[in-house]
């Protein structure tokens, strides 16, 4: 039997441990989704969400951030997590803050947002270390239960001031462990239903959008005849404006908005890749949906294709370099210049801050 002692010892051994693995994001200068959503709404632009996985990604996505002075979120899923480590990467984005003021930016409107959690552990234990934005995705489960365990993830979030992203719909196409060999469109006759019994803050919706760099097969597709490249079917926009109608002013978000800029593309292909038919989403057409209720557009595959691209053409033009520095620099600003293009040309949301 232990005595009173030993008994207040070992409270305070797990008082502890409950400090250092309860981490909020707010010590790491990171702030949630609710304000800038609600600007992005009224203002009629959309908050870029760029997954990282490295520290160049990191950089780049902070430098074009502060250059265009925009509010950001960097967003990681669970296959990143696993990749870069859960602990790093709450460093990282405390040190994206610090960064982000060493490059002059007084007040840095930075999230650390989870991407397709598929668990309520795995959205507790973000939330646990330093996330201030989860996104629950219950999409592929029953009707039912993707309100119950969105319920359950936001009820523990709203605890921490944390933001909770649902989902309703499912995309096609693949990403990281995100796959599906067929989109389902939201129905917007559920929305009103799904985000008031679940709470959510956000909702991600499928209008046509797709993960990863083949978003639609040619069969899907025309074909440009002066160019013979790929051209897209639109986006539903008819089922954006009916959940709009549904849900006046409530923040909505595009997943698997990555344009797979042909430049890139070609690039790529061009030092020894093999891209055949890769197409995304127009950016034309992420211009019109963020000037909707549309206030997140997830951009990921453009990251990859323009960091591979800058390093396969940098190998094929200096071969005798193995210094990762030597290629990773031209990488880093090749994403950079495509996260301010994102910003600025597509997305509205320079000058935002």
């Amino acid at each position: 039997m232990l005595t009173l002692h030993a008994e207040i010892e070992n409270t305070n051994i797990l008082l502890k441990n409950n400090r250092i693995i309860m981490t909020s994001y707010k010590e790491l200068g990171l702030v949630n989704t609710r304000e800038m959503f609600a600007k992005a709404v009224a203002g009629g632009y959309a908050i870029p969400a760029f997954n990282f996985n490295t520290l160049e990604q990191m950089q780049a996505i902070v430098q074009a951030a502060v250059e265009t002075k925009s509010p950001v979120i960097m967003q990681v899923s669970k296959g990143a997590r696993n990749y870069a480590n859960g602990t790093i990467l709450r460093y990282m984005a405390q040190g994206a803050v610090e960064y982000a003021k060493e490059l002059g930016c007084e007040a840095p409107q930075i999230v650390l947002h989870l991407d397709h959690g598929d668990s309520f552990e795995l959205c507790k234990d973000c939330i646990d270390n330093g996330f201030s934005s989860v996104m629950i995705d219950g999409s592929s489960l029953p009707y039912e239960e993707n309100i119950a365990l969105t319920k359950k993830v936001v009820e523990y979030a709203h605890q921490h001031d944390v933001t909770v992203e649902a989902e309703l719909g499912v995309l096609a196409g693949v990403e990281d462990e995100v796959a599906s060999e067929v989109s389902h469109y939201t129905k917007p006759e559920e929305v009103i239903d799904f985000s008031t019994r679940s709470g959510c803050d956000s909702l991600a919706i499928s209008i046509g959008t797709s993960h990863g760099a083949y978003k639609f097969t040619p069969e899907q597709c025309t074909r440009d005849p002066k160019t013979g490249k790929l051209v897209p079917p639109p986006l539903a926009f008819d089922i954006l404006h009916q959940i709009e109608e549904k849900l006046p002013g409530f923040p909505i978000v595009l997943h698997g908005s990555s344009s797979v800029p042909q430049d890139e593309v070609d690039t790529i292909n061009a030092h020894g890749g093999k891209l055949p038919d890769a197409v995304g989403i127009p950016e034309e057409q992420l211009r019109e949906a963020s000037k909707s209720a549309v206030c997140k557009i997830n951009i990921d595959s453009d990251s990859r294709l323009a960091m591979t691209a800058a390093i396969r053409k940098h190998f094929d033009e200096n071969p005798g370099h193995f210094d990762p520095r030597q290629y990773l620099k031209p990488a880093r600003e090749n994403m950079k210049k495509m996260y301010m293009h994102k910003i600025v040309d597509v997305l509205g949301s320079d000058n935002k801050l």
